[in-house]
């Protein structure tokens, strides 16, 4: 069921807001990604039609938002990239055995896996303050845990969680990431770095 109101107030900082129901009733809570337009900046007094939803805590809020005059787009179902998930999983595995070979030193190897699950939840935390409209973690915070080791947890959040899956110029820097912590990787297996993982072992 459409319903038809009006934005009471909306917090650009937070990208959220209110509406007021021309039916009657409690205003309702609605989150910028709502809207199915996202380029155009939500003001208070525009005419909004929208459908009744729930959040992961049971609160009613608005979803499927469009602008008086704007038709509504069927969404389509979300794709999973599983070429990020497999590239993620055959990386861990390379590392483990590379680490049973004694290539590599377990503390290494560990850090990897621990910083994966670590970049994981950090993801999810972010995701859940988006819906919330919560004070975000930073795409800097995102993108040095993906350089430092923790990208396979970052790319399968990405998703599984269908989170920073479709911004452009965050999925670019974070692939950017992800090339020079496997570079950096190869240079300290290499004989170059021997040295250092030496000291680790």
């Amino acid at each position: 069921m459409r319903l038809k109101g009006t934005l009471l107030k909306w917090n650009n900082d937070k990208a959220f807001g209110f509406i007021t129901p021309n039916s009657g009733g409690d205003d309702v809570f609605i989150h910028k990604t709502a809207f199915e337009n996202r380029q155009r900046t939500p003001k208070a007094n525009d005419v909004i039609t929208f459908s009744i939803t729930k959040d992961k805590q049971g609160r009613y809020c608005a979803d499927n938002a469009t602008y008086l005059g704007e038709k509504l787009i069927k969404r389509q179902t979300k794709r999973i990239n599983k070429f990020s998930i497999y590239l993620s999983v055959a990386f861990l595995g390379f590392l483990m055995v590379a680490l049973l070979l004694n290539y590599i030193p377990q503390a290494l190897a560990l850090a990897y896996l621990a910083l994966s699950v670590f970049t994981y939840l950090i993801y999810a935390l972010d995701k859940s303050k988006a819906k919330r409209g919560a004070w975000r973690i930073s795409e800097a915070s995102l993108h040095f845990l993906a350089l430092i080791g923790g990208w396979p947890g970052g790319a399968i959040a990405q998703q599984l969680l269908r989170h920073k899956s479709k911004k452009r110029s965050f999925r670019i820097i974070f692939w950017s990431t992800v090339i020079i912590n496997c570079a950096t990787l190869v240079w300290l297996t290499s004989e170059n770095g021997e040295h250092l993982l030496q000291v680790l072992k």
